[in-house]
């Protein structure tokens, strides 16, 4: 008997692996080189410290250097598809490829926070 849970349990993890592992199988590399290049949308509210918008409604803009790289692709693909629904957001993820989000991600989870002067 217990070498049928095994069985069983093996099983099952190889049917849900291609499940859990495919959609980071498939994703690009990121470049953080090409990344550099490509942020100049982000740079704009990301970059400056302590920014705050007024669109759609005012509140400070989550600093994104330093994050773990597949949380910045995953939500690019989520503002992208409309799971999230930042106006502003949603636009410039609309305008990124897949290969784009891994460069940007690749960069910002590789640099540091921006620091205030004093």
């Amino acid at each position: 008997m217990p070498r049928t849970i095994y069985l069983r349990a093996a099983a099952a993890i190889a049917l849900i692996m291609p499940v859990i592992a495919g959609p980071q199988a498939n994703a690009p590399a990121g470049d953080a080189v090409a990344g550099s290049k490509k942020n100049q949308m982000c740079a704009g509210c990301h970059g400056i410290v302590g920014w705050r918008t007024a669109f759609p409604e005012v509140y400070k803009v989550p600093k994104i250097g330093g994050q773990y790289a597949p949380y910045l692709v995953k939500a690019l693909q989520e503002y992208k598809s409309g799971e999230r629904s930042h106006p502003s957001m949603r636009a410039i993820a609309a305008s990124l490829t897949d290969q784009d989000m891994a460069d940007l991600a690749a960069y910002y989870s590789g640099a540091p926070e921006p620091k205030a002067n004093k």
